[in-house]
């Protein structure tokens, strides 16, 4: 078993195949749990939190340069709050963490994890997009993978030094896409249970 991390490329279903590994693997998988902590100490409202990852909008641009020192200093005090709390996540045991660094920040702590990255096509993707944002409209479905994978890359870019979405920085890269859900789901479980088992040569 192990602490396994999730990155995901907007509507690849990494959220979804996370919470179906925790069930199966009878592990606790954190998510909005982490914003829930970090607007419990920072008093900063849930949706800034989220932003802070998850959406970069026109005003927050318009801040950066007004006030690029006290935006940073934001942004780098709510990814502290963040990776406190996950250390102490990972601290208590086997689980999983979606999104948020996490597999930089278990690196630096030297933490092992199993890392996985999820994606899919544009096609794929845009068919769970459209049931989250509630629009069948192309041109809002691009529009929100587009700017949400944007924001998820700038972020761990900032916070990690990396590549978002690099191989090279994850155990595990799954197309939900074309795999599907069932068998990503079975994978990492795979993966997971087979992290500390000693190898059999024949």
């Amino acid at each position: 078993m192990a602490i396994i991390t999730i990155s995901r490329e907007y509507g690849a279903g990494g959220r979804s195949i996370g919470r179906r590994v925790a069930k199966e693997l009878g592990i606790e998988i954190y998510d909005k749990d982490i914003i829930r902590n970090t607007v419990k100490e920072s008093g900063l409202d849930a949706s800034v939190i989220e932003r802070n990852d998850e959406e970069i909008s026109r005003t927050d641009s318009i801040l950066r340069m007004i006030t690029p020192s006290a935006y940073i200093d934001q942004r780098e005090a709510i990814h502290n709050i963040e990776r406190r709390f996950i250390l102490m996540l990972a601290q208590k045991g086997d689980c999983i963490i979606v999104g948020r660094c996490a597999d930089q920040i278990l690196e630096e702590a030297n933490i092992e994890a199993l890392n996985v990255f999820i994606y899919a096509d544009d096609i794929h993707r845009a068919v769970r997009v459209s049931h989250l944002i509630d629009s069948k409209n192309p041109t809002d479905i691009q529009r929100a993978m587009k700017k949400t994978d944007a924001a998820r890359r700038n972020y761990y870019q900032q916070f990690s030094g990396k590549r978002w979405g690099d191989a090279a920085n994850y155990n595990l890269c799954l197309d939900s896409g074309l795999l599907g859900y069932d068998t990503c789901v079975k994978l990492i479980c795979d993966a997971a249970r087979g992290l500390h088992s000693p190898s059999v040569e024949g």
